[in-house]
């Protein structure tokens, strides 16, 4: 879900700042979902990891939370780079996708 969504909501902010057409409130709704998604798969690690005692690889931890501070680092800047908040969050979007798939790749 959080690589496809990502991927989804990358590639819609990256034509919605070509094409003013793709400029709709959806977008930033399903961007939204994308990014709180990413919160919420991190949040069933942790638990798995704290209740349940079940081990993964550090570098597996490591992508999840560096997904999590990527969410941070793209809000914090989208009112200093205005003109450009399309293409902040298009490629933010395809980054943390990057990142999820870089997480799935490693052993759980």
């Amino acid at each position: 879900m959080v690589v496809f969504a990502n991927a989804l909501a990358g590639l819609w902010a990256l034509g919605a700042h070509r094409f003013a057409a793709l400029r709709h409130p959806a977008m930033w709704w399903f961007t939204i979902a994308a990014e709180v998604a990413i919160f919420v798969q991190v949040a069933l690690g942790v638990a798995l990891v704290a209740i349940d005692g079940f081990e993964v690889d550090h570098f597996h931890a490591f992508y999840g939370f560096v997904a999590l501070v990527t969410v941070g680092l793209i809000y914090s800047y989208k009112a200093q780079i205005d003109p450009w908040r399309y293409l902040l969050y298009g490629f933010g979007g395809l980054f943390l996708m990057g990142l999820a798939l870089r997480a799935i790749a490693l052993p759980a």
